[in-house]
């Protein structure tokens, strides 16, 4: 049985990595979700999802690396390309996850990081992205990487920003711009970061234990209030 904790900065992608591994409770056990705060739980991994979020090779992986709380980091990303991947096992990251993968595969790629055994696992075919998942807007249509680009529009980065932060081109930018435009019915970037605000898009700040975990702090004084 191994303990996770997930982190991202948003819940409603957390909430659907919970979701995803519901079937798999006797195997793994979602101890704790981290919004933009420290994971407190010991734990076997921090499956650390990089939705909206920096890669791998930046400063978030490298401090959740060396939180004596964590076992193993393991980056859970779209991004495939092998230096990225490298820079953050380089970086400390205990294993490198594809989001290609589904769900049944994603518990076998933990148990076995958690094993010693392969760090890097990506789906038969190498692609980036297979819909698994939950995301901010799914429900009005966006696809994930739509979504990815209107957060970080949001947030307030640039196209290049973007780019840099989602290792997509300039032009992949622009185009997922484009289509994120057409189905929020935005015509500019004022209209695109109005609708995100109210739709969920700006970045949470919380520390959730999921339903059935029990809280330490509340075990220690007897479950009182």
């Amino acid at each position: 049985m191994l303990r996770i904790a997930l982190v991202n900065d948003y819940e409603v992608v957390v909430r659907g990595l919970v979701a995803m591994l519901r079937a798999y409770q006797d195997q793994v056990q979602v101890v704790e979700l981290d919004l933009n705060q420290p994971v407190a739980e010991m734990v076997d991994v921090a499956l650390y999802d990089t939705f909206a979020s920096v890669q791998g090779d930046r400063a978030d992986v490298h401090a959740l690396a060396a939180n004596p709380r964590v076992r193993r980091v393991v980056v859970y990303s779209w991004t495939l390309d092998q230096a990225l991947i490298s820079a953050a096992i380089a970086n400390g990251a205990g294993g490198y996850v594809s989001k290609g993968i589904p769900a049944h595969q994603l518990v076998i790629a933990l148990q076995q990081i958690c094993a010693g055994g392969p760090r890097v696992w990506v789906d038969s075919h190498g692609r980036p992205a297979s819909g698994t998942g939950d995301w901010p807007g799914r429900e009005e249509g966006l696809t994930a990487r739509e979504s990815e680009v209107l957060a970080l529009i949001t947030q307030g980065l640039t196209n290049t920003q973007i780019a840099g932060r989602t290792h997509l081109s300039i032009n992949s930018v622009k185009t997922y711009i484009r289509s994120a435009y057409r189905r929020i019915g935005a015509s500019t970037r004022t209209e695109a970061v109005l609708w995100g605000v109210e739709h969920g898009f700006r970045p949470d700040r919380l520390r959730v234990r999921p339903a059935g975990v029990p809280d330490d702090d509340a075990a220690a004084d007897g479950g009182a209030a």
